[in-house]
């Protein structure tokens, strides 16, 4: 081997180290991205988690008020009911006593 041969292979040597902290860097940067793209998964996820808590307690409560909403106006309807018909019974006593 002649020093003409061992410079080419010393500069093949180069390249090729070269290349592979170019690849290792690149490789880096890839894994830097996709944590951060884990991390914003992550967030996106719990925020969406703590939404979908908040839907179902609104839903839950407007259960309850529409529940509680029947009840008041069977309430009322039944009130107005017995009102009326003592309204027309008293109607008919003041008309009956003439």
């Amino acid at each position: 081997m002649t020093d003409d041969d061992a410079r080419r292979m010393l500069a093949v040597l180069e390249q090729i180290r070269d290349q592979q902290k170019l690849q290792l860097e690149r490789q880096a940067e890839a894994i830097a991205m996709q944590r951060e793209h884990v991390t914003l998964f992550r967030t996106q996820s719990e925020r969406a988690e703590k939404l979908q808590d908040r839907a179902e307690a609104l839903h839950a409560k407007s259960t309850q008020l529409v529940t509680g909403s029947r009840k008041v106006i069977g309430f009322v309807l039944a009130l107005i009911v017995v009102l009326v018909i003592l309204l027309v019974l008293y109607v008919g006593w003041l008309m009956l006593r003439r």
